[in-house]
Parts: structure tokens; C-alpha cells; sequence
């Protein structure tokens, strides 16, 4: 194989994948072989590269001669004929395996039988891809994510017959490229895909079974897990008719594993086609893709009026958060074994549900709410409370004013086990755990996938090792008792790691 630093690269398929990858292998130098069925399009690519690489001219990203250097290097083709000579060919075209598998067939013809041949795409097995091909150990996944030039990973994928020489020269040209090369073997939905599904579909799941809506699932992710935005926004952007078929697709692959069972929430809105900003509808309503409906609706607040305040102590790390903010807040709390006859009851649920906390500590239910303690509770982050369907409006009202003393957002959602928060993150990093019992890709490679290609503020196993192993562990059970859903069993990476005090980021 040749260096990498000196590679030829062809590419089928001038959309915006094609394109962007066109673009970073012609900025740092290598020269580019841009192929498209539609000879048009491979034209109107090398125009849309040239207006971007004037744009970072005009920034100051690049010199204009460097601008220059690099569009000269992007040559239009309009057959594969015209990728003989390259030392590397990526296909980013249909997602159809027969269309994929007929153009490897017709590259084989034509390229030196050293020429690595490597697939784009995001969901389909390279294996099956590579099965028809003479020389399968040179075939590899190589999946970027759009936009190419900004999202700076890629996944080497490797096949069953794909050789460590494919693979070790696709991850070295990833560096030669500015981008991460995360390795993994190939496995539906391979790393991001497979490990970002539990933002989404728990997303889902929350709002079926309403305990709250669409903007505040969104706030709360954001605001309180501090994430770049919430499963709605992220499937609004996306569209659904990207995203509801991947769901599916993961699924289905996956033999209907519970943990990735899609919602019938986005199968309808697909039917009806509400597919986010590019249909100017989704779970928001856009104006020339601009979102103009509103957020979270504020709740209404009284303020709070010294009273009764007890906190149960069944989860002690959990009640000694609330406590410690209770006194920074010079709120007195009771310190008997049980509560007086008018005190507000806060319970601090680990993946239980307010009721169970209830019936779990003979509580009065009518005065009990409960309060999520699992982020940043003390640090002006969103809170989350959350009333039992027997909670007296004055204990909820009297709870709201309790929580929002400093000025900070409170939202209150529907009994559910896990809130909000904690189901999501609790079933993030489950599985990401599971691809790191599978060894699908190393503790390290998982991270830097999901951190880098879905911008989440950690990766998951770092998330997990931040929040705590034990906790997320007793979210799940907690989860596990209150829905008796096996989406929510703990894996064995987790309980085993959690059990014997190991960090999940660190492969065995």
C-alpha cells in the first residue's frame, strides 16, 4: 500500500459526504479523484468546494494560493474507469447493499489489487458488502459524519475478511486527514450509531408515556445534563426520515433487542410528514428553517414561605445533597425518624418512581414529592421534582417554591421511574457498556466516537465513571423494578465493574 501521505484517493459519489471528503483530502494535500453517475453532480461539487474554500480563504483559514492549490487537485469523473490509478477509493453513495456490492464488483476491474476499497456508509454490514469482492481483505468501513470538514471522526470498520493492513493505513490516513479514527468491528450501527440510540429512543419513551413533553425533555437534557441539545431537536435536525428508519434498521439487526426498540411517536409522525426543519414541521414548527415555536412554558411560581421540610434518608449519598443544599439555602429541615403531620416529604429516587419511595417507607403519599439529585443538583443546573398521583396541590406548589429559592429553573414532570435525566444517561452509558463487553471497539474508542461524532460533553464510559458506577447501576435496577421492562437489565461490564469498584473506561 502506498504512503499515505502520497495517496491518490477516488471517490464515488458527489453529495455532501463525497464532497466533504473530497475537500479535507485536497486541503492537506493528496490529490482527488471525484466520480458521480450524474456527471452534473461532481461538477456542481467542485464549484460548491471551491465557494468553501474561498470562504476559509477570506477567514484566514487557508491562503488564498493554498485555496487554489487545493481545487486544482479535485479532478471530475464520469466512470470508474477514471479511478484506476488510485490507492484508495471510497464509495458514498446509496444506502443499498445490491448498488454497493455492484460497484465494488465493477472497482475490482479496475484498480491495482493493492487498492484499499472502503465504504462511507453508516448502517450497512461491510462484511456483506465485501462478500462478492475477489480480495475482501482490502475492503473496510471508512464512516464519516457530516458535516466532514467540522465532525473531525471517522470509523474504520472491519470486516470479517478485512486485513490489520486495511485497517492500520485507513486509520493513518484519518490522521493525515486532521480527523480521530475510532476502530470497531463491524457491528450494526458500529460505534455512534449503536451507542447514541438510548438518547433517542428513552426520549421517546418518556414523552409516550407522557411524562412530560417534547421542549421539556429537550431543557432538561440540556440544562441539567448538560448536553448540546435534547433527543427532539436532535431528531428535528436529522429528520425523521433519516432517523426513524435507522431506528428500525438497528432494531430489526440487533434481533429486537429491547434496548433499542423504536417508538410508534416518529413511525406516525413519518407517516404524516412531520419530519423536522427540511419539512418546516416536526416535534417544532420552523420558519426557512429557523425554529419559531416556543420552548418550555414557564410554571407558574409562588415564593416559598418558611414550613415543615423532611428528607427521607434511603438513599444517604442522594439525601445529603438535598441537605447540604437545604443549608446553603438557610432552609430548616426536621431531623426525626419520621415526618410531622404537615411537613413536605422529599424523597430522592434512584430510578424508583415517587410512588414506590412512598409505599417503600410507609409515607403519607399526598405530601410526597420527589426531587432529582443525580446532576449538578447544587450548581444552578436545571432541577427536576417530580409528585406522586397523590400529591396534594399545595405539597407540589409548596415543593416548586422550595427548589426555585436561588433562582433556578425547576421543572416538574408526571410520576416515572428514572425522571428524566437518569433513564437517559443510566441506559447511555448500559450500553456503551454492552459494545465494550462485545468488544465491538475499545473503552477508549467508544469515548472518543460518541464525544467527538455526537458532541456529547463526556463519553459515555467517562460519564458513567463521573456519575458513578453504583448509581447508574441502581437506576437501572430501580428502572428494572418499576417497568419490569428488560430494556432496563444492567449489563455485566456495568455490574461487574460497578461491583468490584472499577473504572468502566478501561478495557480488561
Amino acid at each position: 500500500m502506498k504512503n499515505v501521505q502520497t495517496a491518490k484517493i477516488g471517490i464515488v459519489g458527489a453529495g455532501a459526504m463525497g464532497q466533504g471528503i473530497a475537500q479535507i483530502a485536497a486541503v492537506v494535500g493528496l490529490e482527488v479523484r471525484l466520480m458521480d453517475i450524474d456527471t452534473a453532480a461532481s461538477a456542481r461539487a467542485i464549484t460548491a468546494i471551491s465557494a468553501i474554500l474561498d470562504k476559509l480563504a477570506a477567514k484566514g483559514k487557508l491562503s488564498p494560493e493554498q485555496a487554489q492549490a487545493a481545487l486544482r487537485r479535485i479532478h471530475p469523473e464520469n466512470s470508474v474507469g477514471g479511478l484506476a490509478d488510485c490507492d484508495l477509493v471510497i464509495e458514498a453513495i446509496v444506502e443499498k447493499l445490491e448498488v454497493k456490492q455492484s460497484l465494488f464488483a465493477q472497482l475490482e476491474e479496475v484498480v491495482r489489487d493493492d487498492a484499499v476499497l472502503a465504504s462511507n456508509t453508516s448502517s450497512l454490514s461491510i462484511t456483506a458488502i465485501a462478500a462478492s469482492c475477489r480480495h475482501p481483505e482490502r475492503v473496510a468501513g471508512y464512516h464519516f459524519f457530516n458535516p466532514v470538514p467540522l465532525m473531525k471522526v471517522v470509523e474504520v470498520v472491519r470486516g470479517l475478511r478485512s486485513s490489520d493492513a486495511t485497517v492500520d493505513w485507513l486509520a493513518s490516513l484519518a490522521a493525515q486527514l486532521g480527523h480521530t479514527a475510532v476502530r470497531c468491528r463491524d457491528m450494526p450501527g458500529f460505534i455512534v450509531n449503536h451507542a447514541g440510540r438510548a438518547l433517542i429512543t428513552e426520549g421517546l419513551r418518556i414523552v409516550q408515556e407522557s411524562v412530560t413533553d417534547e421542549p421539556t425533555v429537550d431543557a432538561i437534557v440540556r440544562e441539567q445534563m448538560r448536553f448540546r441539545m435534547g433527543p427532539f431537536e436532535l431528531l428535528d435536525l436529522t429528520g425523521l426520515d433519516v432517523s426513524h428508519p435507522v431506528m428500525e434498521s438497528i432494531y430489526r439487526q440487533f434481533y429486537d433487542e429491547p434496548r433499542f426498540r423504536p417508538s410508534p411517536v416518529t413511525a406516525i409522525r413519518l407517516a404524516g410528514g412531520m419530519l423536522g426543519r427540511k419539512s418546516g414541521t416536526g416535534f417544532y414548527e420552523y420558519d426557512g428553517g429557523t425554529r419559531v415555536s416556543k420552548s418550555v412554558v414557564a410554571q407558574e411560581r409562588t415564593g416559598w414561605e418558611p414550613a415543615a421540610v423532611w428528607v427521607s434518608s434511603r438513599h444517604p449519598e442522594e439525601t445529603k445533597r438535598v441537605l447540604e443544599l437545604l443549608q446553603a439555602l438557610d432552609v430548616k429541615v426536621e431531623t426525626g425518624i419520621a415526618p410531622s403531620e404537615d411537613a413536605l416529604i422529599i424523597v430522592t429516587p434512584l430510578g424508583e418512581d415517587t410512588t414506590t419511595c412512598a409505599i417503600a417507607e410507609s409515607l403519607d403519599a399526598t405530601r410526597v414529592v420527589a426531587v432529582d439529585t443525580f446532576f449538578g443538583f447544587d450548581k444552578g443546573l436545571r432541577r427536576v421534582i417530580m409528585p406522586s398521583p397523590a400529591t396534594r396541590v399545595d405539597m407540589l406548589a409548596r415543593a416548586q417554591a422550595l427548589f426555585a429559592i436561588d433562582g433556578v429553573r425547576v421543572s416538574t414532570i408526571r410520576d416515572s421511574g428514572g425522571f428524566v435525566g437518569q433513564r437517559i444517561i443510566a441506559s447511555i452509558v448500559n450500553t456503551a457498556c454492552e459494545i465494550a463487553q462485545e468488544r465491538i471497539a475499545t473503552p477508549a474508542d467508544i469515548d472518543a466516537a460518541v464525544r467527538l461524532g455526537l458532541g456529547y460533553p463526556l463519553g459515555p464510559l467517562a460519564l458513567g465513571d463521573s456519575l458513578g458506577a453504583k448509581r447508574i447501576v441502581a437506576v437501572l435496577k430501580g428502572m428494572a423494578d418499576v417497568y419490569g421492562d428488560p430494556r432496563y437489565r444492567t449489563g455485566v461490564w456495568l455490574a461487574r465493574r460497578a461491583a468490584l469498584g472499577l473504572p468502566l473506561g478501561v478495557a480488561d
